[in-house]
């Protein structure tokens, strides 16, 4: 039997994603054997991200400045905004490398089931954005799911009154898959094969 402190690291590590009860020992007990290297550094960058992380109030990415290094990055292209439903999207998108321009956090998507209303997602604030002007094109860029294309439809119906080019990713990405969990070739194809809504 282990510690208390040590079951109780073992217990947060588990409920990560991806992370069960016997990869979070495994993890632990690598930790514990690399102590004054690896779990050091580990809790520093633990302790700089808790104390220096926020919000972008104007994208909604998470990062350790507002605005984010994202929408701060004047190489960006200003024209061309890709609203994603959440930040895990945006990262993995923008691993890719492919998109040039900026990013819109949805915060989540619309979900009848889950209670999860247009109000409760930041679509107003992306209409602000639209309206503010200077945007040319909004690649919808929601995962292959039922909610998610419900969402993208919903967001390309309150955009079509605005002289913008509306796309959305290509279908080829998997029906149920999410952006986080796709590698990057699919993304880039799925990025270059972007086409108009409706």
């Amino acid at each position: 039997m282990a510690s208390q402190e040590i079951e109780t690291l073992t217990a947060a590590l588990a409920r990560l994603p991806g992370l069960g009860p016997r990869s979070a020992r495994r993890a632990v007990l690598w930790l514990i054997k690399r102590r004054e290297g690896a779990l050091v550094q580990l809790l520093e960058a633990l302790d700089a991200v808790r104390d220096g992380l926020v919000e972008c109030q104007t994208c909604g990415n998470v990062d350790t400045s507002d605005p984010c290094g994202i929408c701060a990055d004047p190489r960006r292209d200003q024209r061309s905004l890709c609203v994603v439903e959440d930040v895990a999207d945006l990262w993995a998108l923008d691993r890719s490398r492919l998109f040039a321009g900026r990013y819109h956090v949805l915060g989540g998507r619309l979900s009848a089931l889950d209670g999860v209303r247009p109000e409760d997602l930041t679509i107003g604030k992306l209409i602000e954005r639209v309206n503010q002007g200077g945007i040319d094109e909004v690649v919808l860029a929601m995962n292959a799911t039922l909610e998610g294309q419900t969402t993208a439809h919903y967001i390309a119906e309150r955009l079509e009154s605005y002289p913008i080019r509306l796309t959305q990713l290509a279908h080829g990405l998997p029906v149920g898959g999410e952006l986080d969990y796709l590698d990057e070739g699919t993304l880039a194809q799925a990025l270059r094969a972007r086409r108009p809504m409706g």
